[in-house]
This record gives C-alpha cells, sequence and structure tokens, in this order.
C-alpha cells in the first residue's frame, strides 16, 4: 500500500471509530431518559459512519495491487497436463455413479479408428 491510501484509510478508520463512540456516548445519555422517541441515533452520526465506509473503501481500493489478467485457459490446460491432481475443483468434478465421459469418448475415438479391432484380435 503506498502512503496515500494508508493516510486515506487511517482517516476513515478515525472517523469510524469517532462514530462509533458517538453512538455510543448517545445511548449511555439517552438510557436513563423515559422518552423513548428520541432514542433513534442523530442523522450526524449516521452520515459520519457512512462517510467513514466510503473513506476507508477509498483508501482500501487505492492500496490494492493491480488485477491480474485471467487466463483460465492456461491454468486448465496445465492442470490437465499434470493428470488434474491439484485441480482444486476435483471434487466437484467427479461425479460418482456416473459414466467417465472423456474414458468413453476416448473408446469410441479408438473405435471410429480401428483401434479396437486391432487390440481384440
Amino acid at each position: 500500500m503506498s502512503f496515500l491510501s494508508r493516510l486515506v484509510t487511517l482517516f476513515g478508520m478515525v472517523l469510524l471509530i469517532h462514530a462509533g463512540y458517538s453512538a455510543h456516548e448517545h445511548t449511555v445519555l439517552f438510557s436513563n431518559t423515559r422518552l423513548t422517541s428520541s432514542t433513534a441515533l442523530p442523522r450526524d452520526i449516521v452520515a459520519e459512519v457512512l462517510v467513514a465506509v466510503v473513506i476507508v473503501s477509498i483508501g482500501l481500493v487505492l492500496g490494492a495491487e493491480k488485477l491480474k489478467p485471467i487466463s483460465w485457459r492456461d491454468w486448465a490446460g496445465e492442470i490437465e497436463k499434470e493428470g488434474g491432481a491439484r485441480n482444486p475443483y476435483l471434487g466437484l468434478e467427479q461425479r460418482h455413479g456416473f459414466w467417465d465421459i472423456r474414458a468413453k469418448r476416448r473408446e469410441f475415438a479408438d473405435w471410429v479408428r480401428g483401434d479396437d479391432m486391432v487390440s481384440k484380435k
């Protein structure tokens, strides 16, 4: 994170802490009164919370690293070459009780090429 993004995030966090402290003080001051209509938080505290959240979000976005381009095709190709051992979705892709489509495709391709007849003789 750059210095500017850390400074913006710190400023937003200070505002958020101040808004939380103000909300706590407001509820403590009005907890002993019998007036129930004034227990809602004032608009300035709510506005301070919203502004603080926006400032913290801006600071975090400014400090984030640049996004890398998604190259699922390359990643999936590497996994296929290795036999699928590193595949994080292997549990989702294995469907027990169903056909192994890839094996069936290989068998069909061998049958079409005539390799299946040679291996049976």
